[in-house]
């Protein structure tokens, strides 16, 4: 049995990561509330927009619209990860990682596959592999776009992103996040950001558009905004996920460390009553052997 002083050093050592953990749970909490509301705020307008890209892109000639080209054959793929920072958020970032690498080996196994990560967490990972991406034009390092989380931010990423794919560099871009459901939910999801994928409406043909002020604008304008939303939008999704992942995290070690500290309380009671026993043991022990 340990002595008293290592269970009494254990029990404040597991009161204070308590304390640590606690207070991660209520920031997590706080920041959860402000990106929960921002990406409930943008999921309508962002769902909205792409079911328009769609049908508009479906009305779009492939050969006008250089968003929705296709190659024969799929070739260079481009993977955009996107994790957090920060670790202590349970299995957020393993998820994106695991993710990541079931589609290197499985759907894209015969392609030759860049990974973009956008995260610290990813970075670490697949920075040592072949699969990261060094000496490209595009940004290795996109960790400080969750420092301030806008589309003013977003959008030159977004924009890289679209010029490697419009360049010919990659055939298909997609994304891996965490899509937000709650606070105790997320779902790892894959996204195909380009090339856009036309709507195809079962038992109908294909709808006219009058394109109004014209379909140069359209393509030119529109289709390339609607794109940057829709990255941003999963930006939103990752980080309210991460918040949600990381405060569930800390409101379960805040309960294990209230459940530890509980059975060193008990262990440590147990050995200052041993203790105590020994020592009247050995008074009375004592006493009998002066009379005797």
């Amino acid at each position: 049995m340990p002595s008293l002083k290592e269970v009494r050093n254990k029990i404040v050592s597991v009161g204070s990561t308590m304390q640590i953990t606690s207070a991660m749970k209520m920031v997590s909490a706080a920041k959860l509330k402000r990106a929960q509301d921002a990406i409930t705020q943008i999921r309508p307008y962002a769902g909205k927009l792409r079911e328009m890209l769609e049908n508009v892109s479906a009305s779009v000639d492939a050969s006008e619209n250089v968003y929705a080209r296709t190659t024969p054959k799929l070739k260079k793929v481009l993977i955009v990860a996107l994790s957090s920072n920060r670790g202590l958020a349970g299995a957020f970032n393993s998820n994106v990682i695991r993710k990541t690498n079931s589609l290197i080996k499985g759907d894209y196994a015969e392609c030759e596959v860049t990974v973009l990560s956008v995260g610290r967490k990813v970075n670490e990972v697949f920075r040592r592999t072949k699969y990261g991406i060094l000496g490209s034009d595009l940004p290795h390092h996109t960790n400080e776009l969750y420092d301030k989380l806008t589309f003013d931010n977003v959008a030159p990423v977004a924009q890289q992103l679209m010029d490697a794919f419009t360049s010919g560099e990659f055939d298909k871009v997609v994304v891996v996040y965490n899509q937000f459901k709650n606070a105790a939910m997320q779902t790892t999801v894959e996204e195909q950001l380009l090339p856009i994928v036309p709507s195809v409406s079962e038992g109908s043909s294909r709808t006219d558009y009058i394109f109004e002020p014209g379909k140069e604008y359209i393509i030119d304008e529109l289709i390339p905004r609607t794109i940057k939303i829709q990255f941003y939008k999963a930006l939103l999704d990752s980080f309210a996920s991460e918040h949600g992942a990381r405060m569930t995290a800390m409101h379960k070690a805040t309960d294990n460390a209230k459940a530890l500290q509980r059975d060193l309380r008990i262990t440590y009671n147990k050995a200052r009553q041993a203790a105590i026993t020994k020592e009247i043991l050995e008074i009375v022990a004592g006493a009998e052997a002066l009379n005797g």
